[in-house]
């Protein structure tokens, strides 16, 4: 063959090699509608920093390649703390913007009208922050996804930790234990109110009040002269951002005082906001949420997770320069990361795309043992017909309490870095 011709072939085999790439079709995007509370109360109460959490996770498996050979393109949405916005946006993310599915929502009270709605229209949701029982409970939703933990699991958890640490440190039977329960009475605080009851009526603990309020409410000083008469050791409290510090400052004011005030995620998860407004009087305050990722010993993890963990850490400090990194961080970042390697692969891979029933069909198939997500809990999700359709089944909260600044977690007693302090030491403003 001749130089000419054999240069005629290379070129007609370069055209048809061109053909075939342009004839190719292109990845399409993934598009991921996020809403978070972005302003207003709830920002500053976890929102923010599970928005950074979520962002975070898009953006390393868009740094990795994407999902399957797809780049995740993501459309931030702030609900402004305001139900009826959050519902806005979700409707406008999914009629105008086109996305794939709708993520994120830290707030119950929003959660729970958009998850009916989304299951409404057959729609895809994955919720990250938001816990109330009620988003699920007796629902039967299809396309509504929650592998975090859920407000049953908050009330218990407070409860039983009371219950296990009675007698040694508070010097009481647990049947003498004097609890009080207060909450905000949407259905976040509700929820967990819900189980703190029926937890703390099961393990025989003697409930002294039992009272909401409007997280809005400008004055909580009746509520502060109810709990001064009761004299509980413990209050269990569900609130957000404002609310509780409204709670605490009323107290220190009205002379209030306790063994241990145990508080169920939101604001009570943020230790930074409550230093900046308490100093040292946010000493020994307990909280119920899922671990902050960065407290657990790696070890006890699926190989290669703790380097993720890392990885959060370092990309949340660096957005805000803030020496603690709240557990509603690893919540974001946790749901995102479980959502994008676990149930997004397999819905491409074995359901052929990523529309609403090949995402449903994924998620079912879910099955992450203990150990295997950067929180600790396992995944897998109660199924169809089932009481709480949709719900993680293997999720878990953990107690945890605030000294000297830092985090610990102090139960489970298997999972505890330290032993809690109960009851508040004398010298304390709120010590008895």
């Amino acid at each position: 063959m001749t130089l000419h011709n054999r240069m005629k072939g290379y070129c007609v085999g370069a055209v048809a090699a061109v053909a075939l790439l342009a004839a190719a079709p292109a990845q399409a995007d993934i598009k991921i509608g996020v809403i978070f509370d972005y302003t207003g109360p709830f920002a500053a109460g976890g929102s923010q920093a599970a928005a950074i959490g979520t962002k975070s996770a898009i953006d390393i498996i868009n740094e990795r390649g994407g999902v399957e050979g797809h780049k995740i393109v993501a459309t931030y949405a702030d609900a402004q703390s305001k139900a009826e916005v959050a519902i806005n946006e979700m409707t406008r993310l999914l009629e105008q913007e086109k996305v794939d599915l709708i993520m994120g929502v830290f707030s119950s009270a929003h959660c729970v009208p958009m998850a009916q709605r989304v299951d409404q229209l057959k729609k895809f949701m994955w919720a990250n922050v938001c816990v109330a029982s009620s988003v699920f409970k007796g629902k039967n939703l299809q396309y509504a996804f929650r592998a975090q933990v859920h407000s049953d699991q908050f009330g218990a958890a407070s409860c039983t930790f009371t219950h296990e640490n009675a007698k040694a440190k508070l010097g009481k039977d647990p049947k003498d234990v004097r609890v009080a329960i207060i909450y905000e009475d949407g259905p976040y605080g509700a929820g967990v109110a819900s189980g703190n009851e029926a937890k703390c009526k099961e393990l025989g603990m003697n409930i002294v009040l039992k009272e909401g309020y409007a997280a809005t409410a400008p004055d909580l000083s009746s509520l502060v002269t109810k709990l001064r008469r009761e004299r509980p050791d413990v209050i269990l409290h569900t609130g957000y951002n404002p609310d509780i510090t409204l709670f605490l400052r009323q107290a220190r004011e009205l002379g209030l005082k306790w063994g241990a005030l145990i508080g169920h995620g939101a604001g009570f998860g943020q230790i930074d906001k409550l230093r900046e407004a308490f100093g040292d009087d946010a000493n020994y305050i307990f909280n119920v949420d899922p671990v902050a990722a960065q407290l657990l010993d790696p070890k006890t993890l699926a190989p290669g997770l703790g380097d993720v963990t890392a990885e959060m850490v370092k990309r949340y400090k660096a957005e805000t320069n803030a020496d603690q990194v709240p557990p509603h961080t690893s919540m974001g970042f946790n749901q995102t990361w479980i959502f994008l390697t676990d149930v997004l692969p397999r819905a491409i891979k074995k359901y052929g795309g990523f529309d609403p029933e090949a995402l449903r069909k994924a998620a079912l198939d879910t099955d992450i043992p203990v150990g295997g997500t950067i929180q600790g809990y396992g995944v897998k999700f109660f199924g169809p017909g089932t009481e709480m359709a949709g719900q993680n089944e293997r999720s878990s909260p953990v107690v945890m309490q605030y000294i000297d600044g830092d985090t610990k977690v102090v139960w489970p007693a298997a999972i505890k870095t330290v032993d809690p302090v109960l009851p508040l030491p004398k010298g304390h403003v709120y010590a008895r």
